[in-house]
């Protein structure tokens, strides 16, 4: 190895004093590593460059699970202060049908979906002058409709909150928006003993914005608070 100085001497001093700074620099190691190898010989196998190239492998796995984490932290977060705000909205006004627009218009807004369903179950037809007003947000439908909605007419077991996928809405529910609903998460709602169920539906046209695959924590809740906002309208 010649003694006599290759590099500038600037750079030289530079490296001396900061040698963490090429430590740090993996691209350089690398560079380091493999002018190393070369200076070995091929007949010699360097086991240790082949442990620091499978920490290296590691290392980089963990980040990537570690920045999913943080990502997924996030999101969650973002979700639930999405929630809270659109309950704090829902439990804002004094009047029924105030509540019920608003659940069309500013709460649907907050949670980002195109559209938001109320059906309610009746054993007998409706033909109130107030369901006509609402009709862009309230539905009436037979006894048993709630069920058979969210199973699809399937032996399957119910859930308070089922989220999927569809080729298009339901126009019972959604209305002349059906043709354009491609996901929608099902709020199954109980008003207590004695009173028919009804169903809080979200429609998105966005596929991807309600799937199986998804938690239903923070609907599950919603679902929780808006069946005891309706209580009250229905004492």
């Amino acid at each position: 190895m010649s003694s006599t100085p290759q590099i500038d001497d600037a750079l030289r001093e530079k490296i001396i004093s900061e040698p963490d700074v090429i430590l740090e620099d993996q691209d350089l190691m690398r560079a380091l590593i493999a002018a190393n190898e070369k200076t070995m010989g091929g007949n010699i196998v360097d086991l240790r460059g082949i442990a620091m190239e499978r920490l290296e492998a590691r290392l980089d796995r963990l980040e990537d699970t570690h920045r999913s984490v943080i990502a997924a932290a996030y999101e969650n977060l973002a979700g639930t202060n999405q929630v809270h705000r659109a309950i704090l909205r829902m439990l804002d006004p004094i009047e029924f049908e105030s509540f019920l627009q608003d659940l069309g218009g500013e709460v649907a807004e907050i949670l980002r979906v195109d559209s938001v369903r109320l059906v309610l179950e009746s054993e007998q037809a409706e033909d109130d002058p107030a369901i006509k007003r609402l009709g862009d947000v309230l539905s009436v439908a037979e006894t048993g409709f709630v069920d058979a909605y969210i199973t699809g007419g399937r032996n399957v077991p119910l859930r308070q909150v089922t989220l999927r996928q569809m080729q298009s809405g339901d126009a019972h529910v959604y209305g002349d928006s059906a043709d354009w609903i491609r996901s929608e998460a099902c709020l199954k709602l109980d008003f207590g003993e004695g009173r028919l169920p009804g169903l809080l539906v979200m429609g998105a046209e966005d596929p991807h914005q309600f799937t199986p695959q998804q938690g239903t924590d923070l609907l599950a809740f919603f679902a929780g608070v808006f069946e005891r906002a309706m209580r009250r309208w229905l004492s």
